[in-house]
């Protein structure tokens, strides 16, 4: 088989990503939690329909890793729904989504009948949808089994093995098919961390203090850091911050960073040589997950002349 260019293939798993979010987020009802792709190791999707079915035109595919462009497998946190997304060589681009019912997750074993399509499916509906690039029906009614599906962190859909049936509205030929997928192990879940250094120094002259520390992290990321500090004098408290201070973590050695900043927040108060107190708040975004993690530290510091 001849396959695309390396180009070619990245355009294509743009738009997979991007349709598979589209199936999970608009052609099926909201579903909780954000969806996020990931590329099948092994698997296959495989349907048909009989002569006039529109969706498949009446033909019979089947499609693995190893001959498309794309096979991508996406699942909200929730574990509420799943969608596959299909890319031939030629450029068809093969849409399937399929949810439980509102507030539900997916469960291995069971069979969800009177499957509808949003936006007319009702919350105690199961929902499913499958379409091609040129042939879309978004009425009807059907049924899907999941017979397996694994899970790692945050909704990652390790494995799912599901069959499906769908007629369009108006239809009496349903189209059929099944879903495979082993996916890739599932990536390390972010983890960071921020360090403060017990020592800064204050010009005494402005009354700016230049405080700082370190962060950490088990993979490649930018870590938003806000900092502040506060120092309670005899008839003052100076207080300051400096927020969204960017650091561009790599794993390894911890990451130092420095911060300057006066009493910004009292500025009738100036920071002074002495005893103060040090707040870090750092937050980053998963790049392989939809969510946030964040560190905190607080520590009590000297401030030094400069």
């Amino acid at each position: 088989m001849i396959r695309n260019s390396t180009l070619g293939r990245h355009a294509a798993r743009t738009a997979a990503v991007l349709t598979a979010a589209f199936a999970l987020a608009v052609t099926m009802a909201p579903l909780t939690g954000t969806a996020q792709a990931h590329e099948a190791v092994t698997g296959s999707l495989s349907f048909s329909g009989e002569p006039g079915e529109y969706i498949s035109g009446g033909q019979s595919y089947a499609y693995t890793p190893d001959t498309t462009e794309m096979f991508d497998i996406s699942g909200p946190t929730s574990q509420s729904g799943l969608g596959a997304t299909v890319v031939t060589p030629e450029g068809e681009r093969w849409a399937l989504s399929m949810s439980a019912p509102y507030g539900q997750k997916l469960v291995a074993g069971t069979t969800y009948s009177n499957a509808r399509s949003w936006p007319e499916a009702q919350p105690e509906d199961p929902q499913l949808q499958f379409s091609v690039t040129d042939r879309y029906c978004e009425s009807g009614t059907g049924s899907f089994t999941v017979s397996h599906i694994a899970y790692g962190p945050h909704g990652y859909i390790r494995e799912i093995d599901a069959t499906f049936e769908r007629t369009c509205s108006g239809a009496t030929l349903p189209v059929r098919g099944e879903l495979h997928a082993r996916m890739p192990e599932p990536p390390a879940e972010l983890a960071i961390g921020v360090q403060l250094n017990t020592t800064g120094t204050v010009a005494t002259r402005t009354g700016e203090i230049t405080v700082g520390g370190t962060t950490t992290c088990n993979k490649p990321v930018r870590i938003s850091i806000n900092v502040s500090a506060y120092q309670t004098q005899k008839r003052t408290t100076a207080t300051g911050s400096h927020e969204n201070l960017i650091v561009v973590c790599e794993p390894g050695s911890p990451v130092p960073w420095t911060t300057s900043f006066p009493s910004n927040i009292d500025p009738t108060a100036s920071f002074q040589p002495g005893a103060a107190v040090l707040r870090g708040l750092a937050t980053a975004d998963d790049r392989d997950y939809p969510v946030s993690v964040t560190d905190f530290r607080s520590d009590d510091i000297t401030l030094v002349r400069s």
